[in-house]
């Protein structure tokens, strides 16, 4: 068989499999390549590219579900809902501008495999979430079926919230189905500016627990401010709130977000468009991209609990010259470290646990993902738990093996 094997349907995945079984091989499982460079840099022996199961199976608007097969485009999944006045709410980023990929080319599976989620995670929550039923071949050479294509769905094991974020170690996946739901009319955004870091931490808890019923909320600092074009004009630190929903909503909720926000400084707004242009740009990190002032930085993906966010981005600030940006009121900090052979894993890694949450590094050269812990390290208990689950689906290690963790 050759290097890459590019199946064009569920039995060719299946077949495939088998084949690596009996001949001791290891898969890369991928779908159209945009995260490849996450992870550690793990040795496979071919490549089992999912590409070629493109393709939409079924969408009915009308009842909030569409099924597509896992090598399906995310953009032709996002047009397709859009002319439906429909969207994929947990609103998954796009890596490509991060790792230097093809923008626009992420596959639905692959938003899954990932967890996925965008500056809606606060509202609506990750891909998970919206992750309604599978089809997928085990590591075993198995194939097997998970959930449905309804939105209430209670038959067998949810073992779609278990693949979900597994990043391809557990199953390979073949057809999805997800939810679907309506679209915002429209959308704009409020922003404060001259922030520091803890005080935007406190204005976006006001804002997210009032009745204003915010989408978003993210902060700058000035100097990623700057990078972005709708914000970049204020040469502040800004911090942003979104609002969706109806036009008469959106104005009423509005002016009571002004009233909460105007007591800590001057206040911007952005209409629709520039409005959806920011949260695009804040989604996808732009201000990070491979192309970008910080392109040759280690990259840290950090989530932790909203209240700690600024302590976490105050100490890497101070100890490794980080420059962050916070999306999820606070919860969800991206840390751009000046490169070094470790990538600051130890550190990274031990003030995140300190706050409770957990850190992924994004970007980084071959040799460096290759020594450091790349995901978060797993208390002792879970770390046997994982192997568990992981030898229950994959014993034999065929599937993305070591792309986690070693040895997983």
């Amino acid at each position: 068989m050759a290097d890459t094997l590019k199946p064009r349907d569920a039995l060719d995945v299946e077949q495939a499999v088998q084949w690596a079984l009996a001949e001791g091989k290891v898969l890369e499982v991928v779908g159209r390549g945009t995260k490849r460079a996450i992870g550690r840099a793990a040795q496979w022996d071919a490549t089992l590219d999912l590409s070629g199961l493109s393709g939409v199976t079924l969408y009915e608007p009308e009842e909030l579900v569409l099924s597509a097969k896992a090598g399906t485009p995310l953009a032709e999944i996002e047009a397709l809902t859009a002319a439906s006045k429909q969207e994929l709410a947990f609103e998954p980023m796009d890596y490509g501008a991060l790792l230097g990929a093809q923008i626009g080319a992420a596959s639905i599976g692959g938003a899954i495999a990932a967890n996925l989620s965008g500056p809606r995670r606060i509202k609506a929550g990750a891909a998970r979430d919206h992750f309604l039923g599978v089809n997928a071949v085990s590591g075993r050479g198995e194939t097997f079926k998970s959930g449905g294509r309804v939105v209430k769905n209670v038959t067998g094991y949810d073992l779609c919230k278990l693949i979900a974020g597994s990043w391809g170690t557990l199953a390979a996946m073949t057809d999805v189905t997800i939810k679907t739901l309506p679209r915002a009319e429209t959308e704009a955004t409020l922003l404060v500016f001259n922030l520091d870091d803890v005080t935007a931490r406190k204005v976006m808890a006001a804002a997210m627990g009032s009745f204003s019923d915010v989408s978003a909320a993210g902060h700058l600092p000035a100097a990623i401010a700057g990078r972005i074009a709708e914000t970049a004009s204020a040469g502040a630190a800004t911090t942003a709130f979104r609002l969706e929903g109806i036009a008469p909503s959106v104005a009423e909720r509005k002016g009571v977000l002004e009233k909460i926000l105007s007591p800590f400084g001057s206040l911007g707004k952005l209409d629709e468009a520039p409005s959806r242009a920011l949260w695009r740009a804040i989604r996808d990190v732009m201000p990070f991209a491979a192309q970008g002032p910080a392109g040759a930085c280690d990259l840290w993906r950090i989530s932790t609990a909203p209240a700690r966010g600024a302590d976490v981005g105050g100490r890497l600030a101070a100890e490794a010259d980080a420059e962050l940006l916070y999306d999820w009121g606070g919860g969800l900090i991206w840390a751009a470290l000046p490169a070094t052979d470790d990538a600051h894993a130890p550190l990274v890694h031990a003030i995140v646990a300190a706050a409770g949450g957990h850190a992924t590094l994004i970007r980084a050269p071959a040799a460096v993902r290759a020594k450091v812990d790349v995901f978060a390290p797993e208390a002792p208990a879970l770390a046997a738990l994982t192997k568990r689950v992981h030898a229950g689906f994959d014993p034999q290690g065929v599937l993305n093996a070591g792309r986690m963790w070693a040895g997983v």
